[in-house]
């Protein structure tokens, strides 16, 4: 059997060309499975192994950048001009490449969406919302603001894992909170403001794994908050939102009121920060930087539109596949619905999904295993815009591999 060394993760070691590591002491095993023997040819291999849901693909030429920047940027004051620039062409570039309307802002923190979804519950949701839950995180926000002693108890429509249900307008809601992708289960819905909701009624979205790869019409949403560790190929540990003036002026109406809020999670000490370019408190510098230069790398080759596109060429590639396979099938069976950023694939019973995601590992292609609490026979894949589509029709035939010496 062959596994990676823990240490090794140079990306030059993952796809063509790779040089297989010595397998790990017994005490440092991957997992206490036996693995089969399966080797996958170089000629079948990607070029890059990396498909995981989060922490994503890095591209190379950003890594080269921050270790050529490391010098004058990496441990050094972020209140000090180098890193408050990086934030502000961070801000600038979001705003750009979401097409965002006049009046919207960029904001920032530390604590990824998870820190976001408490910040919303002190800041964001006024009395009552209503949440669409149809996974693993588009539920989380939901019990969040259910567990706030000083909220009202929140509205809930669900739906199925591998299908999405829709807003309804209903009297009292204050926020409608959506998930434009749902990364457990690979399901993707359209953002839209309720017909008949309150006026003043903000729609807040969910955009941790579909920000930068999924096109929306900003001027429909609200907040739209996501992490950096998908499709802005970087680290995670950071939250970020295009707010609407409305938002701005709910968070802002909190923030002045009687409610308590801790100021790690209080928007309104985020957004005095956030139009100064800088952060509450210190954030990962890393991170920041990676975030920019994906930002950069997408607006420099056409936008929004660019990175879509390599999207859609990379699940039209994984989900033709697995319709036409005779063991493989889309987990979700709606085509509407299926997610051009985050793949899950369904297989037979007589093919062992955990089987072939650990071979693939063994061979250099790396988190392709489901979502552990969806439970289901699958591999999810990852379709990012850091991912070449190439590398994806590569990693079909790499399974088709396996699976063929699987018997």
């Amino acid at each position: 059997r062959r596994l990676w060394s823990l240490s090794d993760h140079n990306p030059r070691d993952f796809g063509r060309g790779r040089s297989r590591s010595p397998p790990l002491p017994s005490t440092a095993r991957l997992d206490p499975v036996s693995t089969p023997d399966i080797a996958i040819p170089d000629d079948l291999l990607p070029a890059d192994g990396r498909f995981g849901c989060g922490p994503s693909r890095v591209r190379p030429d950003a890594v080269e950048m921050l270790a050529g920047s490391a010098g004058h940027f990496l441990g050094t004051s972020h209140r000090q001009a180098p890193v408050r620039f990086k934030v502000g062409e961070l801000r600038n570039g979001l705003a750009e490449l979401f097409s965002l309307p006049d009046g919207y802002e960029i904001l920032l923190g530390n604590g990824g969406t998870t820190t976001f979804w408490d910040a919303a519950t002190f800041g964001l949701i006024e009395r009552r919302s209503q949440h669409l839950a149809f996974g693993e995180f588009s539920s989380k926000f939901a019990k969040a603001a259910d567990a706030a002693p000083h909220l009202d108890e929140p509205q809930l429509i669900s739906s199925e894992p591998g299908t999405h249900p829709l807003p309804e307008a209903a009297a009292g809601i204050d926020a409608y909170c959506l998930t434009h992708n749902e990364t457990s289960t690979g399901v993707a819905m359209p953002l839209q403001r309720p017909e008949g909701a309150d006026d003043d009624a903000l729609v807040l979205v969910d955009a941790t794994s579909a920000a930068g790869g999924l096109r929306f019409d900003a001027s429909q949403v609200d907040v739209y908050y996501f992490a950096p560790q998908k499709c802005l190929a970087s680290d995670g540990g950071m939250w970020l939102a295009a707010c609407s003036p409305r938002a701005i002026e709910r968070i802002e109406r909190i923030a002045a009121s009687d409610r308590w809020i801790p100021s790690s999670l209080d928007l309104g000490i985020a957004l005095e920060n956030s139009r100064k370019d800088q952060t509450y408190n210190t954030p990962a510098l890393a991170t920041l930087f990676l975030a920019v230069e994906q930002v950069s790398w997408i607006l420099e080759n056409g936008g929004l539109e660019f990175a879509a596109g390599r999207c859609d060429r990379s699940a039209a590639t994984i989900y033709d596949w697995a319709d036409g396979h005779s063991v493989a099938t889309p987990f979700v069976k709606d085509p509407a619905m299926r997610s051009h950023v985050v793949a899950t694939i369904d297989f037979a019973e007589s093919v062992d999904a955990a089987t072939v995601a650990a071979v693939l590992r063994d061979n250099g292609i790396v988190d392709t295993e489901p979502y552990r609490k969806l439970g289901r026979n699958q591999l999810r894949v990852a379709l990012f815009p850091a991912i070449d589509p190439a590398d994806v029709a590569q990693l079909t035939a790499c399974v088709d591999h396996v699976i063929e010496r699987l018997g």
